[in-house]
C-alpha cells in the first residue's frame, strides 16, 4: 500500500484554496539555456555500432523555464502558520520527446514544491512537498539522501535544481542544551536516470525513448541499450536460435557442441552441417553466420549473410572467448560471451523475448533521524539515521511463461560425448580436450514439467514449444543508513582559517551487481549478472580556505568501500582461469559495466579527489565564477567552469563549460563525447 496519508496530507496542506491562496506574495524566475556538444557527439549506446551517427556540434539543449514562488499566511490552520508552493512550467525543444516537457517526480515537475511550516507544542514541522538538505560534500551525495537526484545532465545542474522534492513530515526541536534533533517521514521515489523506464508497468523494446541520450551510463546501456543491453539483445538470440535450428539439423539439440567450438571450426565433419540457414536462402552457411547475427541487432531473418560480413566478425570469436577483436581480449558481443553454451541450450532460447517492468511499489515510509550538536570546542557534529528505500533502482532477471509464470532453470551436465549419441559417430574427430571437457546445458521448463523454446527436427519438420520471455524487473531496495558529520574552523598563521569537514556513511543491504562470466559463459543469463546485497561505507574529508583575498578554495578526498567485494578468478569447475577470457565471478561496476569492457570490474575501494574554487568579481563583487575540477580513480575526469554576470538587479546572464575526459572506461571519461558548452539568461521579478 502506498503512503497515502503522506499524499493526502500533503495536497490537502499545500493546495487547500482557503489556506495556500490567502493573501499570497508572488514572486518568479524565468529562464532561458542553450547548450551545444564541444564534440561531435555519438551517444554511449549506439558507440559500437559501425552505423553511428555523429551530430557534430549539436545544440543539445534550448530550454525555457517559469517558476512561480507563492508565499503567504495560513493562520487559519494555526496562528503563525506560513505556506510556500513553488510551480514551474517547462520546455525543452532540443531534447529527447521523453525529455522536453514537464514530468512528475523529475527536475521538470510542475508542482515543485508545496509545505505549510507550522508548529506543535516545541516542535517546528514543514508538512508537504519540499527538499531537506542533510550533506555538504561537493559533487557527490552522502548524508544529502532523503531525496532523490534527477541525471537527467549526470551532475552538471546544481544540488537544488537536480534534487527532487518529496511529500514529506519534517519535523525539528531544539533542546535545552542548544542541540537539534530532527525526524523526517517521506515518500520513497527512485533517482531519474537516463535509459531507464518510470511509469509502473512500462515496457522496453529496442524503440528506446532515451535512445541517442547525452548522459546514459555504460552500466544502465547493458541492460537496455539497443545495441549492448541484455534486454533487447534477447530478441535477436531467440531469432538466431531459431534459425539456426531450422538449418543446421544435424547439431540442433547437441549436448556436446558449443558456440566456441562452432565459432572456430572445432565441431567435426563440420562440411555435413551446412544447409541453407534461412528458408528462402540457396546458399550454404558458413561457420560465422551466428556471429554475423550477434552483430546486427537489424538483422532480418529473411537477410542472407554474405561472405563479406561472414569475414568481418569472425575474429569476435574463439574458444572461451578470447578474440581478436579491437587488439584486445574482450569479448564484445553477446554470443561472444556464451561461447560454452551447448546447442541443447540453445533450443531453450528459440523465439524467446524480452519484457521489462518498472515496480516501485514500496509498503512503507522512508524515516530519517537526525542529532546535531556543537561541542565547546567550537566543533559542530550530526549523527543521522535512515531506514529508507534506496532512490537507486535495481534490475532483477527471470525467465517467465508468456502468461509470467517464473519457470524453472535447469543445468545438466556432461564430461565429453558420451551422452550424445549423435555426437558418438564423430567421435574421432574431436581432440583429447572436448573428449574430456565438461559441458553444461540448460533447460527450461514450467512446474508441469514442459519445455520451453524447445526445437525438434529442421527445416518443415521443426517443433518448436511456447517461446521463453526474459523479464527484467527494476525495484527499489530497503536499506539501513547510519552515519554522521563534523567540521570544525583552525586558526593558522599562513591559511589563516581552515575549515575541517568530514561526512560518512554506512549503508547496509546497498544492491550492487555481481558479474558471474562462467554462468554467462553456459548461456545463464539471470545467473550471469545479478543484484546482490551489499554493506558499503563511504566518507568524505575535506578542507576549505579563503585565498587571494575573497576566493573560496575547497577540496575534498572521496573514498567508497564495498565491504563485501567479490573477485574469485577461478572458472566453473574450480580452476583458475588462466587465459579464459569468459570465467570468474566478481562485483561489476554499477556505472561502466559494459559488454564492450568485459563487463568491467569496480574497484573494493573506489577514490575521487575534488577542487573546488569559487570568486567574486567586479566592482562590488556582484559576479562570480566557479569551478569544479573532479578526478577518479583509473583516470576519469570532469571539470566545470561556470560564470554569474550580474546585469541588474534582476538579470544575469550565465556561462558554462562542462567537460569529461580521460579513460573511457570511467564514470566520467565514457561522456567525453558529451562535454558540452552553455549559456543563459535569468529574470527574476
Amino acid at each position: 500500500m502506498k503512503n497515502k496519508i503522506l499524499y493526502t496530507l500533503g495536497l490537502s496542506v499545500a493546495l487547500s484554496s482557503n489556506l495556500v491562496f490567502a493573501e499570497p506574495e508572488v514572486t518568479g524566475k524565468l529562464t532561458l539555456e542553450v547548450a551545444k556538444f564541444n564534440n561531435s557527439y555519438t551517444s554511449t549506446e549506439t558507440s559500437s555500432v559501425s552505423t553511428a551517427t555523429s551530430h557534430g556540434k549539436d545544440t543539445f539543449k534550448n530550454e525555457k523555464s517559469a517558476r512561480i514562488y507563492i508565499d503567504g499566511e495560513a493562520n487559519q490552520l494555526r496562528d503563525g502558520a506560513t505556506y510556500h508552493v513553488e510551480l514551474q512550467g517547462y520546455n525543452n525543444s532540443e531534447a529527447l520527446d521523453r525529455f522536453d516537457g514537464p514530468e512528475t517526480d523529475t527536475q521538470r515537475d510542475v508542482l515543485r514544491e508545496a509545505y505549510i511550516d507550522t508548529s506543535y507544542d516545541d516542535w517546528m514541522l514543514r508538512l508537504g512537498k519540499q527538499q531537506v538538505v542533510w550533506g555538504t560534500a561537493d559533487g557527490i551525495k552522502l548524508l544529502d539522501a532523503i531525496n532523490p537526484t534527477d541525471y537527467t545532465e549526470l551532475v552538471q545542474n546544481q544540488m537544488e535544481d537536480s534534487r527532487i522534492p518529496v511529500w514529506m513530515i519534517n519535523a525539528e526541536k531544539d533542546l535545552e542544551d542548544g542541540s537539534n534533533f530532527q525526524v523526517i517521514v517521506s515518500d520513497p521515489k527512485a533517482n531519474y536516470i537516463p535509459g531507464l523506464s518510470k511509469s509502473s508497468g512500462a515496457a522496453r523494446t529496442h524503440s528506446n525513448s532515451d535512445r541517442g541520450h547525452a548522459f546514459v551510463m555504460k552500466g544502465v546501456d547493458s541492460i537496455t541499450g539497443r545495441t549492448n543491453g541484455f534486454l533487447n539483445a534477447v530478441g535477436d538470440i531467440g531469432t538466431t536460435a531459431y534459425i539456426f535450428n531450422y538449418g543446421f539439423t544435424t547439431l540442433a539439440n547437441s549436448y556436446a557442441s558449443t558456440v566456441g567450438e562452432f565459432m572456430n571450426n572445432e565441431v567435426p565433419s563440420f562440411a555435413a552441417h551446412e544447409t541453407a540457414c534461412l528458408p528462402d536462402s540457396s546458399a550454404g552457411c558458413s561457420a560465422a553466420d551466428l556471429a554475423a547475427y550477434a552483430n546486427s541487432s537489424a538483422q532480418s531473418t529473411t537477410n542472407v549473410i554474405n561472405a563479406t560480413t561472414i569475414a568481418a566478425t569472425q575474429t569476435d570469436y574463439s574458444t572461451y572467448g578470447s578474440n581478436a577483436n579491437e587488439g584486445g581480449t574482450n569479448p564484445d558481443t553477446v554470443f561472444a560471451y556464451m561461447t560454452d553454451a551447448t546447442f541443447a541450450t540453445f533450443d531453450a532460447f528459440t523465439n524467446a523475448t524480452a519484457k521489462y517492468v518498472v515496480d516501485h511499489d514500496t509498503d512503507k515510509p522512508n524515516l530519517g533521524l537526525r542529532y546535531k550538536n556543537t561541542t565547546d570546542g567550537g566543533t559542530n557534529y550530526s549523527l543521522n539515521f535512515m531506514r529508507r528505500y534506496d532512490s537507486n533502482p535495481y534490475v532483477s532477471m527471470q525467465w517467465e511463461s508468456s502468461t509470467g509464470t517464473k519457470l524453472i532453470q535447469s543445468v545438466s551436465q556432461y564430461t565429453g560425448l558420451g551422452q550424445d549419441a549423435d555426437e558418438e559417430a564423430y567421435g574421432t574427430y574431436y581432440n583429447a580436450d572436448q573428449l574430456n571437457r565438461v559441458y553444461r546445458t540448460l533447460s527450461l521448463t514450467d512446474a508441469d514439467g514442459n519445455s520451453y523454446g524447445y526445437q525438434s527436427g529442421g527445416g518443415s519438420d521443426a517443433v518448436v514449444a511456447e517461446a521463453p520471455v526474459l523479464a527484467f524487473y527494476e525495484k527499489l531496495n530497503e536499506v539501513t543508513s547510519i552515519g554522521g558529520s563534523l567540521d570544525t574552523t583552525i586558526e593558522t598563521q599562513g591559511l589563516g582559517p581552515v575549515v575541517l569537514r568530514a561526512e560518512a556513511l554506512y549503508t547496509k543491504d546497498e544492491m550492487m551487481p555481481t558479474v558471474d562470466r562462467n554462468k554467462l559463459a553456459y548461456g545463464d543469463l539471470p545467473g550471469g549478472l545479478t543484484m546482490k546485497k551489499s554493506d558499503t561505507f563511504k566518507y568524505v574529508l575535506g578542507f576549505d580556505i579563503t585565498a587571494l583575498t575573497n576566493m573560496m578554495v575547497s577540496t575534498q578526498f572521496i573514498q567508497m568501500r564495498n565491504l563485501d567485494f567479490v573477485d574469485n578468478n577461478t572458472d566453473a569447475d574450480g580452476n583458475a582461469c588462466g587465459s579464459k577470457v569468459n570465467c570468474g565471478v566478481y562485483t561489476g561496476d554499477m556505472a561502466t559495466l559494459h559488454l564492450t569492457n568485459g563487463l568491467q570490474k569496480a574497484e573494493e575501494n573506489k577514490e575521487f579527489y575534488s577542487l573546488f574554487l569559487s570568486k567574486p568579481f567586479g566592482e562590488s563583487g556582484q559576479h562570480r565564477w566557479n569551478n569544479i575540477f573532479m578526478y577518479e580513480e583509473n583516470g576519469g575526469k570532469w571539470n566545470r567552469l561556470d560564470f554569474e554576470y550580474t546585469i541588474d538587479d534582476n538579470t544575469v546572464a550565465t556561462a558554462e563549460f562542462n567537460n569529461y575526459f580521460g579513460n573511457k572506461d570511467t564514470q566520467f571519461g565514457q561522456f567525453k563525447d558529451s562535454s558540452n558548452t552553455q549559456i543563459g539568461l535569468k529574470y527574476t521579478f
